[in-house]
């Protein structure tokens, strides 16, 4: 389990709205994203994105974690396919994320107390 927290956004408050969600996985090198009910359009996404990075991904609407190098990196730093709204950050270790494989049963909820 890791633990994130979301920015004051809209998107990001859609997403609290839509929790708890469950999907499967995906993998794009060092980032995991997946599908969610969440429509939006926001008007800031970006390129630039540092390792932890919670993002919605308006095309796929999904839900995207950054955790390493994807394969649009040059380099450690982790590089979305195409422009991110930022949502969030992880604040717990990132470690555990390494072991999330493509197809895997992944759960979000709010961690409330």
């Amino acid at each position: 389990m890791v633990e994130g927290e979301l920015n004051d956004s809209d998107t990001a408050g859609a997403i609290w709205d839509a929790l708890p969600i469950e999907a499967s996985a995906n993998r794009w090198g060092e980032e995991i994203y997946f599908s969610i009910p969440v429509a939006s359009n926001p008007a800031d996404t970006t390129l630039d994105l540092e390792l932890g990075a919670i993002a919605f991904w308006p095309p796929g609407s999904a839900f995207c974690i950054f955790f390493g190098a994807t394969p649009a990196s040059t380099s450690d730093k982790p590089v979305p396919a195409s422009g991110v709204a930022i949502v969030g950050k992880i604040i717990s270790e990132i470690e555990p994320l390494k072991s999330v494989s493509d197809g895997a049963a992944v759960q979000v909820s709010r961690l409330e107390g």
